[in-house]
């Protein structure tokens, strides 16, 4: 008997390949979701075995009780929209995709803290709008790499690569990771462990990739930006929750940071009126940093592959985790 499986109409989903490696399981009906009720509503329609979802769907156990799902596939790394501990009580298999963008996202990070660091888009804008600015006429002060510090905020596999992309610019490498030791650093990133609070301190340059977790909701709120340096860049590719906007605005305004950098939003699409839109000393860009052509398709193939398991028996290679939960 052929399964059915639910996968979002979201920009990250590739039909094609969902269906070329659920061929011959499994019958994918592409559909609208973003809320509980719709993804619901959805799977009540084919009466789904398996849902392949994105961040903007949330899993509740509630949505879980109404269907009867064996597999629930979060066609990306993070999952926390996912009720993977009631799914688990539940016997469905949560399933997600560690490691498909890293290459990409470091890419990005780099590409984000440059734009920032040399003014790259206001330079730009301003020579799109007639003008020609005279170096040192951004609104940001333009610094060189060469010896100044960079930290990170959880030091993942994104992090890491991102430090070797950035080990030969000069800069002197800290991080923050709660869950890390000093033992657990590759010593040829000549990476030191420090305490947040040092790592505010001394960085000019804050990449933040943790994710959206209780202890990192709203850790950078007003205090943590009054212990930034006042020329200090913050990169944020991780999760929008882990900023709070309204502290970021009110801290650039205030002139306790430099300038930020920002692929990922507390709401997204970030909000028409979001004063983060239009200002010279914020680098925005719309949650892209995971996609390359390539890392498009390996995401479809292998959230598809690990359903494609679970539906016929077989153990998941990227099961979650529950203790994640």
């Amino acid at each position: 008997m052929t399964s059915q499986v639910v996968a979002s109409d979201y920009h990250m989903v590739r039909p094609d390949i969902l269906r070329e490696t659920l061929n011959g399981v499994a019958e994918v009906t592409l559909a609208e979701l973003g809320s509980t009720e719709r993804l619901v509503d959805a799977c009540r329609r084919v009466d789904a075995d398996a849902v392949i979802t994105d961040i903007a769907t949330p899993v509740t156990a509630e949505a879980l009780d109404a269907l009867n799902l064996s597999a629930v596939a979060r066609a990306a790394v993070g999952f926390d929209n996912i009720a993977v501990a009631a799914a688990e009580e539940r016997g469905v298999v949560v399933t997600n995709v560690p490691g498909y963008c890293t290459d990409e996202v470091a890419t990005h990070t780099v590409a984000l803290l440059l734009s920032a660091v040399r003014a790259v888009p206001e330079v730009d804008e301003r020579i799109g709008a007639g003008e020609w600015p005279n170096a040192g006429s951004a609104g940001n002060e333009i610094h060189r790499l060469d010896g100044r510090t960079i930290g990170f905020v959880s030091f993942g596999a994104i992090a890491r690569r991102t430090a070797e992309m950035v080990s030969g610019f000069g800069l002197d490498a800290v991080t923050y990771d709660p869950y890390l030791d000093s033992d657990d650093l590759d010593g040829a990133l000549d990476v030191d462990l420090v305490d947040f609070e040092t790592l505010l301190e001394r960085s000019h340059y804050v990449v933040v990739n943790a994710p959206a977790t209780d202890e990192t909701r709203g850790m950078f709120d007003a205090a943590a930006f009054e212990r930034m340096r006042e020329d200090s860049v913050l990169v944020n590719t991780g999760r929008g929750a882990v900023v709070d906007e309204d502290a970021l605005v009110d801290a650039l305004d205030a002139g306790e940071i430099d300038c930020a950098a920002l692929d990922v939003f507390e709401s997204e699409p970030l909000p028409s009126a979001s004063p983060l839109r239009d200002r010279a000393d914020a680098v925005v860009t719309s949650h892209t940093a995971w996609y390359s052509r390539e890392a498009s398709a390996e995401v479809n193939e292998t959230a598809a592959a690990d359903v494609r398991r679970v539906l016929t028996g077989e153990t998941p290679i990227h099961a979650v985790d529950p203790d994640w939960d």
